[in-house]
This record gives C-alpha cells, sequence and structure tokens, in this order.
C-alpha cells in the first residue's frame, strides 16, 4: 500500500513538472492547454505532456519551425504561432500532428514554406497563412486537406494560382486572398469563373486585384476582361518522311515540333534510350548549332525553332522521341502512354519485323500520345558491322529513303498527313538530302 502510494505522489509531481518553465499549462473543458505565448522565445521549448492538445506560442521571436517540432505533442487540436519572426518551415515541423484542427501561422515572415506538412493534416478545419510572404502555392499544395472549411491566404506575395489549387476543398466554407499581388495573365482566368461560381464566402473580392500587367492594374480578378488564351498543342513531324524510310548508322536524324499557344509555350524533348532518359528543355544549341552552355557539344542538338538534330545516330539513340509544350494552361500531350509504347516497340524491334503508320501496328496507348519510335532493322546493324569490318564503301551524309530496313514509326494525336510539312532548317546547318 505504501508503494502505491509512493508511485500515485511520483505521477503527480510528474504531471505537475511536465510544463516547461516559460510556460503555463492546465486542463480546461477538458483540454489540456500549454500557454507559451508573449514569452520571448526563440525556439520551441522542450518538455511538453505528450497530451496537450492546445498550444500557444504567438507573439514571441521564434525564427524557424525545425523537422520534429512538435513531436512531444502528437494529439495537438490547436496550434497558435501568430505574431513570431518564422520565415522557414522545413519539411516533418508539422507531419506528425494528424489530430490537428486548427494551424494559425499569420503574421510571420513565411516565404519558404515546406508544403509537404500539410499531407498528413487530413483533420484540419482552419489554416491561417496570412500576413506573409508567400509567392507560390503548388496545384497539390491543400490535396490532403478535404476537412478544410476556413484558409486564410490574404496579405501575401501571391503573384499567380495553378488551376485546381482549391478543388480538393470540397467543404470550404471561407477563402480570403485578398490584396495579393496577382499577375493578370493566362495562368489565372480560370480563378474568375471559379470564384465566381464557388459556394465558399470569398470577402473583399475588389481587393483581389491586378497589380500587372499595367493596362490591367487594379482590375478586380472578377471582372477581368477576356484574353487571348489557348492551350498548347504540338505536331511532330520528321525528315525523312516516307514510311518505311531507312536510316544508315551514321547519318543525321532530324525532328520537328511544332508548337502552338497563346502565351507561347515552352518546347521539352523527352527522350528515352536503352541508355537512359533524357530530358531537354529547348534550346541547347544557338542558330550555328553551337552549345548554349558551357561544355561539350550535345549529343541531341535542340534549336529554338522546334528541330531537334540527332548527328551520327546509331543503336545508341534507338528508343522513343515525345515532345511536349507547356504555357500557363497546361502541358500537351499528356504524360503516359510512353512506357507501353517502349514495350510494344522494343518486341517488334527483337522480332526484326516492320512498323507502318498506315498499317497501325502499334497503336498510341492514349490519344494525346506524340511520340517518334527509331530503330535500325538488322540489316542496318549488320550494314554498319561489316562496315566497322573493312567492307569498303562510302556513306554520303544527310538522310536517304531507302526502302524497308529501317522502321520509323510516327504515332501522333492530329491527323495523319501523308507528305509532312518541310522541317524549318536552323541557320548554320547543311539541308538534309531529300
Amino acid at each position: 500500500m505504501q508503494e502505491l502510494c509512493l508511485l500515485c505522489w511520483a505521477v503527480l509531481l510528474g504531471l505537475g513538472q511536465a510544463c516547461p518553465a516559460p510556460c503555463d499549462c492546465g486542463e480546461k473543458y477538458g483540454f489540456r492547454i500549454a500557454d507559451c505565448a508573449y514569452r520571448d522565445l526563440e525556439a520551441v521549448p522542450p518538455g511538453f505532456l505528450a497530451n496537450v492538445t492546445t498550444l500557444s506560442l504567438s507573439a514571441n521571436r521564434l525564427p524557424s519551425l525545425p523537422e520534429g517540432a512538435f513531436r512531444e505533442v502528437p494529439l495537438l487540436q490547436s496550434l497558435w504561432l501568430a505574431h513570431n519572426e518564422i520565415r522557414t518551415v522545413a519539411a516533418g515541423a508539422l507531419t506528425s500532428l494528424g489530430h490537428l484542427k486548427s494551424l494559425d501561422l499569420s503574421h510571420n515572415c513565411i516565404s519558404d514554406f515546406a508544403w509537404s506538412n500539410l499531407r498528413n493534416l487530413s483533420a484540419l478545419q482552419l489554416l491561417k497563412m496570412d500576413s506573409n510572404e508567400l509567392t507560390f502555392i503548388p496545384r497539390d499544395a491543400f490535396h490532403s486537406l478535404q476537412a478544410l472549411r476556413s484558409l486564410q491566404l490574404h496579405h501575401n506575395c501571391l503573384h499567380t494560382l495553378a488551376e485546381g489549387t482549391f478543388a480538393p476543398l470540397t467543404v470550404l466554407s471561407h477563402l480570403q486572398i485578398n490584396n495579393n499581388p496577382f499577375q493578370c495573365a493566362c495562368g489565372i482566368v480560370w480563378f474568375k469563373a471559379w470564384a465566381l461560381t464557388t459556394a465558399a464566402s470569398i470577402p473583399e473580392q475588389d481587393n483581389i486585384t491586378c497589380t500587372s500587367p499595367d493596362v490591367l492594374k487594379g482590375t478586380p480578378l472578377t471582372r477581368l476582361p477576356p484574353l487571348p488564351c489557348s492551350p498548347p498543342s504540338v505536331q511532330l513531324t520528321y525528315r525523312p518522311s516516307q514510311d518505311g524510310a531507312e536510316l544508315r548508322p551514321g547519318f543525321t536524324l532530324a525532328l520537328y515540333c511544332e508548337v502552338e499557344g497563346q502565351p507561347a509555350p515552352q518546347l521539352h524533348w523527352h527522350i528515352q534510350t536503352r541508355g537512359g532518359t533524357v530530358e531537354i528543355t529547348s534550346p541547347n544549341v544557338g542558330a550555328d548549332g553551337h552549345a548554349l552552355a558551357a561544355g561539350s557539344q550535345p549529343r541531341f542538338q535542340a534549336f529554338a525553332n522546334g528541330s531537334l538534330f540527332i548527328p551520327d545516330f546509331g543503336k545508341p539513340e534507338e528508343g522513343t522521341y515525345s515532345c511536349l509544350a507547356a504555357n500557363e494552361l497546361g502541358t500537351t500531350p499528356g504524360e503516359g502512354g510512353e512506357d507501353v509504347l517502349g514495350r510494344r516497340f522494343h518486341g517488334k524491334a527483337a522480332e526484326g519485323k516492320g512498323c507502318y503508320t498506315v498499317d497501325n501496328e502499334v497503336q498510341p496507348s492514349d490519344p494525346e500520345d506524340n511520340v517518334v519510335i527509331i530503330y535500325l532493322s538488322r540489316n542496318g546493324v549488320r550494314e554498319a558491322a561489316e562496315a566497322r569490318g573493312g567492307v569498303s564503301g562510302q556513306q554520303p551524309p544527310g538522310l536517304l529513303p531507302l526502302g524497308q530496313s529501317l522502321l520509323l514509326l510516327l504515332l501522333t494525336s492530329f491527323w495523319f498527313r501523308p507528305h509532312p510539312p518541310e522541317l524549318r532548317q536552323p541557320q548554320g546547318l547543311p539541308a538534309a538530302s531529300p
């Protein structure tokens, strides 16, 4: 009995001491509260009880929130951090707070926020991030916050919003996003339609305005006039243009990606070969064909006009070539499909069989695929081996249509044209042979 009493006293003593010295801890209305506000703190103090449900650290001098800052209090439901000096919130600083319902980070200096912190906060109902220095919100930032009812983002430095940013917030009833320096370009046109149809309350809509361009400065986003905007589209053509054409080892292959869209899209090449994946943001060479960046001449030469040249084409360059275009309204073609196409293509290549666009032997797996699959036939490989073994014969430069031994397959999301337009020739490069 005496031992039991001692144990009880030890537990009570521990409870009394399980509160950081600068803070006041207690219980009210069934909630375990730790009040550390107005304590001039420069770090989150250690020593909290694990059952704390409300923690106030407002009006201190916290400069940042490091990883695991609240690991001691996993049962928190309310966390108040307003009016500090927080500039960065590290990845993992908040991820342990799966029970959190209210989070106040307002009136800080946050410009660097690890948005992955929100992934585990599925119970969150109130999020206050206003009066900070946020410049960007990822499209999927609020993907896990399906219980969120109130979101406050006003008085930040947001220039644009990705379409679909608020789509996961199915029960959102209050959004405050006024007083941000929005750039009224094509990328934010969607917000006008969304704001006019959403059931959520959006106060101070006349203060959700454009700061640029000058002609629209001060215009509320909900009264934004129509802008000349169009999503990107691409059409991939190649040289030679004949079906069943042959590309001999050592020759040059030329592809051309014709891009349309407003604003002008950025062109990107995705190349998958046996040696790995190559990603190219066009251009990587100038009009004269010389590399734009310091270093060796690139193996794949992407020009600003949409041309892609592959000099000295051989077995290492066999693979899948696709071009993508992106502007503020999206990216086209959609991702996915290349892996399926690649597997089917490699199967055909191993069999040594021909693929012809008119026969559709390899169908695109998605209507938006825009892919060229290129490989040398077995005959072409044998010819290259014989040439290396000393067989005489001169190979003319350029591209030649030489029959059916090279398999050149064009899969595109557009109508197939029997005679694609000629490639636009970059300055300083000789024209390919017809």
